[in-house]
């Protein structure tokens, strides 16, 4: 029997408009994840939010102690709920998050949040390098534009070259309705 964990990667204010990293399509993917969090809730599944905070005191961004840090309130975690600070893009890496997903034998994991191309592929490739099968609500994620050697990157180019790239080969996409349905 599959056991499923959903994990919601840095859904922090920091991207929020007046934050340091403002994201593109954040309120949409907000929307969809609250739903999925409600869902998830109903079922009784295992729901692991994930928070970035820089190691250093003095960051310039995701400054520990911040306002940036804390989790959107939308999607902000009930009592009891579990919390996972990292440090890194990956938030198996230098976390106890795997130890805690073995200890529930869970073999499956969904993943949402922001930013679609950084926390979401590190931790999604991640997942799949460790054996769990992966899913990802392409429609409850989030990310930014970039630039890149002079060439701006707009972020729904940024974010489907990113789930193409986690389709092809590290995890299973899928809109929110349909993971719902």
């Amino acid at each position: 029997m599959s056991q499923r964990a959903i994990i919601v990667v840095d859904l922090q204010n920091e991207y929020l408009p007046g934050g340091k990293l403002p994201l593109v399509g954040l309120d949409k993917a907000l929307a969809n994840a609250a739903r999925i969090i409600a869902a998830a809730r109903a079922k009784g599944e295992l729901l692991i939010h994930v928070r970035h905070e820089m190691a250093k005191p003095d960051a310039p961004i995701f400054t520990p102690g911040s306002d940036g840090v804390q989790i959107i309130a939308v999607v902000a975690p009930a009592p009891g709920e579990t919390v996972v600070v990292k440090n890194y893009p990956n938030a198996f890496r230098a976390t106890d998050l795997k130890p805690m997903l073995d200890r529930q034998h869970i073999n499956q994991v969904v993943v949402l949040g922001a930013m679609s191309h950084m926390c979401i592929e590190a931790t999604s490739r991640a997942a799949a390098d460790f054996g769990y099968g992966v899913s990802v609500v392409h429609d409850a994620c989030a990310t930014r534009d970039l630039e890149f050697a002079g060439t701006q990157v707009p972020a729904a180019q940024v974010h489907a070259a990113s789930m193409a790239a986690l389709a092809f080969s590290y995890a299973t996409l899928i809109d929110s309705d349909a993971f719902l349905a």
